[in-house]
């Protein structure tokens, strides 16, 4: 792949089950390194498509290339995050963090997960288990199992709804601090605009299903962002009329 070429690149991408179209001639690029957040309405294949990018689907017209190479099942420089969680609930914070290292001396393994569980700040809770944890302590443990393996990229599928607003919010935070520590190739579903707007740096908003592209928004500002911003508030409002909402004053 050449310096300049996209990461990810996403041509005419088609996908229906039986009679039901989901995904409708969709194409976007994806830079190394580039945050892209995806918002869309509800049930209108913003999921499909991410798994489809991920390799989890298989697509029925249109190709995925990941690092010039055509997407033909899930890969180890992806890593997914999703709203449901995959932690496993009969193993420590530790065990968990380092269930996916392979081919590391256990010293290595070790010493990867205190990296990563001191980096989402969890240090001190090594050996507990999920049932001991707060649901935003169980994302942290989650986003350090995914990162512990250097994946190039982060698939999230609304990672942080399931949390309360404040939750979420931290977690954000966490996010943001963590990439600027690391750099990783990120593609966002979510329902969230605002979420979109604090943490990506291109939003891309769907039709209703069939789902295609239906405008791009690129978010040219600084971090961190405050959302009580003009720009950010400008940004919101546009967002959601394309939407089909009217942003409340």
């Amino acid at each position: 792949m050449s310096a300049n070429a996209p990461q990810i690149v996403v041509d005419n991408l088609g996908k229906g089950f039986g009679a039901l179209k989901v995904v409708d001639g969709v194409s976007f690029d994806v830079a190394d390194g580039e945050f892209v957040a995806i918002v869309g309405p509800s049930g209108c294949g913003k999921s499909t498509l991410l798994n489809l990018i991920a390799g989890f689907e298989k697509a029925d017209t249109g190709r995925i290339e990941i690092d010039g190479a055509p997407v033909n099942g899930p890969s180890r420089n992806g890593i997914m995050i999703s709203q449901h969680g995959s932690v496993f609930p009969w193993l420590t914070v530790q065990d968990n963090v380092v269930f996916g290292l392979t081919g590391a001396s256990e010293r290595e393994r070790m010493e990867r997960a205190h990296r990563y569980i001191e980096m989402v700040g969890l240090a001190g809770f090594e050996k507990a288990y999920p049932h001991q944890l707060s649901g935003g302590m169980l994302k942290r443990v989650e986003i350090a199992r995914a990162l512990v393996v250097k994946p190039e990229i982060l698939y999230m599928d609304e990672p942080f709804s399931a949390l309360d607003a404040l939750m979420s919010l931290r977690m954000q935070i966490e996010l943001r601090r963590i990439l600027e520590e690391e750099r990783h190739t990120v593609l966002l579903i979510t329902h969230d605009v605002e979420e979109a707007i604090f943490l990506a740096d291109r939003i891309i908003v769907l039709t209703a299903r069939p789902t295609a592209i239906q405008t791009t928004f690129e978010v040219n500002l600084p971090h961190p962002r405050k959302l009580s911003d003009p720009a950010a508030q400008a940004l919101r409002e546009a967002i959601l009329g394309e939407l089909g909402i009217e942003a409340a004053v």
